[in-house]
């Protein structure tokens, strides 16, 4: 089940995300910040505690 949130990103980071959306890689900005952080996540397991 997903939830909705809100977040505060800065300007730049918007055109960035932008871009990724132009690009056709991503469904959405939502779909975006999910991908990120998940690789965040992978990353944060794989250094260990």
């Amino acid at each position: 089940m997903k939830q909705k949130i809100s977040v505060s990103i800065d300007e730049k980071k918007i055109v960035e995300m932008n871009k990724l959306l132009e690009k056709s890689r991503f469904r959405s900005r939502s779909h975006v910040v999910e991908y990120a952080l998940e690789k965040l996540l992978e990353g944060e397991d794989s250094n260990g505690p």
